[in-house]
């Protein structure tokens, strides 16, 4: 009894017959090729993922957020010790032994000197602001300009007015090369 059913093929595989057959309703075949047709998953399913999702974004951004601040104190902490470099050498390399205490700074001469090297620039400035701001360069301007207006259909005639203009611009730059010597 049974033994026809529960004996091997040649190659070994064994085959079961069901004397009942199986079905399924329609709504279990309508949803399971509904399942299979889309290729987007359910709304839990995605609801899922973009929470997955966003938290191994706000991990990665937190990483980046720590990993910058470490180069931030990094950069600060160079540019620290280059600008203490940079101030031990504008300070010199002179020692002084006054009181038997040796250190690196600049002697007065030095700094008189620097001084003074400031102070020439300074006036240098004011006087190329003078240069520019000269009252006969802005009168010979405005000379143009007024000739320019009054003869707007004969502009050639305002070449004497444009000369001076030329010549004075001249001077000043004239000037303002001597002021740089």
């Amino acid at each position: 009894m049974g033994a026809g059913q529960s004996k091997t093929s040649e190659d070994g595989d064994k085959v079961f017959y069901s004397e009942t057959p199986i079905q399924f309703s329609e709504e279990v075949v309508h949803q399971l090729t509904d399942h299979i047709s889309t290729t987007e998953p359910t709304r839990e399913r995605q609801t899922s993922i973009d929470s997955h999702v966003r938290s191994r974004i706000q991990a990665e951004l937190a990483r980046l957020r720590e990993e910058e601040q470490l180069v931030k104190v990094e950069i600060e902490q160079a540019l620290e010790k280059e600008n203490l470099d940079k101030e031990r050498e504008m300070a010199g390399e002179e020692t002084g032994t006054a009181e038997g205490v040796t250190g690196s700074l600049k002697s007065s001469t030095s700094l008189l000197g620097d001084l003074e090297d400031v102070r020439q620039k300074v006036e240098r400035f004011h006087k190329r602001k003078d240069l520019e701001e000269s009252p006969l360069l802005r009168e010979k301007g405005e000379a143009v300009v007024l000739c320019y207006q009054s003869n707007p259909t004969t502009p050639l005639d305002c070449w004497r007015a444009v000369g001076e203009f030329k010549a004075a611009v001249s001077k000043v730059e004239q000037n303002y090369v001597d002021s740089l010597r």
